[in-house]
């Protein structure tokens, strides 16, 4: 059995100026590059400690949580330091929830060109989720979760003007950004259009559509894959994103989709296509 690294003690790390999306402006020494940032959260940095794919530099835990994480934290390319919940306070801002864990983590390599399934089958990724112009991390995050948990295939959103990676969306992803392809793409539009040359059925979600959500489902073939396309609350989608939709769809009987923040309209239409695909 491969035994865990030896926790060591350090001092209190100084408080450094830093954003709110939890990025700090480096540690000297510790190799990471400017993108780097902490994520926080037991289940985002477990998820994050037991992902291949991630690079990781530091990992800041309190005793307690040390405890918690100990199925994660086996030979890894990380030691864990002790340290005091002020301590991490002091890094990450008194309001942040880190539940006494912070990792300081590369950015995961997605996707940046608008083939997104140029490789794989729909077949595979029967249903994803196109976020237009979402820029709220907890949102984001939010939408990662009720994604994974119905089998989606990627969550999907232009490279500007929209949340990035962040410690604050992972936290919200719940270690969803671990496990599901969140794919920031230079052309929302382009992408669109791929994806419709690959068989998906393009819904887009708008209150004043006049048509329902549960009206449409259940006419669309169920072998034929779905991609949800969603706008920022207030705004909704853009004319542009609108336009390469196949149809427009609202949530409810009149217009409520709305009024519903977006991470819950998302989780609406995850479940009613995972009912349409048990039917």
């Amino acid at each position: 059995m491969v035994q865990p690294k030896t926790a060591q003690k350090m001092s209190p790390p100084k408080r450094n100026s830093r954003s709110s999306d939890g990025k700090v402006p480096g540690i000297v020494g510790s190799g990471q590059s400017d993108s780097s940032y902490w994520t926080y959260g037991i289940h985002a940095v477990a998820a994050a400690l037991t992902n291949p794919r991630r690079k990781r530099y530091r990992l800041l835990v309190t005793r307690n949580a040390e405890k918690r994480l100990s199925g994660s934290i086996v030979d890894l390319d990380v030691v864990p330091e002790i340290v005091s919940p002020k301590a991490i306070e002091a890094l990450l801002g008194p309001d942040v929830t880190h539940q006494g864990a912070a990792l300081l983590v590369e950015p995961l390599e997605t996707e940046d060109h608008h083939r997104v399934s140029a490789d794989i089958p729909a077949a595979d990724m029967p249903v994803l989720v196109l976020l237009d112009r979402v820029t709220d991390p907890m949102n984001t995050g939010a939408i990662l979760r009720s994604a994974a948990a119905f089998g989606a295939g990627a969550v999907i959103a232009p490279k500007r003007h929209s949340a990035p990676e962040s410690g604050a969306l992972a936290k919200a992803a719940s270690g969803s950004l671990e496990s599901l392809p969140y794919r920031r793409v230079v052309n929302l539009a382009m992408t669109m259009r791929s994806l419709s040359s690959d068989g998906y059925h393009l819904l887009g979600l708008e209150g004043s559509a006049p048509a329902s959500l549960e009206d449409t489902l259940p006419l669309i073939e169920p072998w034929v894959p779905i991609a949800f396309v969603l706008g920022s609350e207030g705004v909704g989608l853009r004319h542009r994103t609108r336009s390469h939709c196949h149809q427009l769809v609202r949530i409810g009987k009149g217009g409520s989709t709305g009024s519903l923040n977006v991470s819950v309209a998302a989780a609406i239409c995850l479940y009613a296509e995972s009912v349409r695909q048990c039917d």
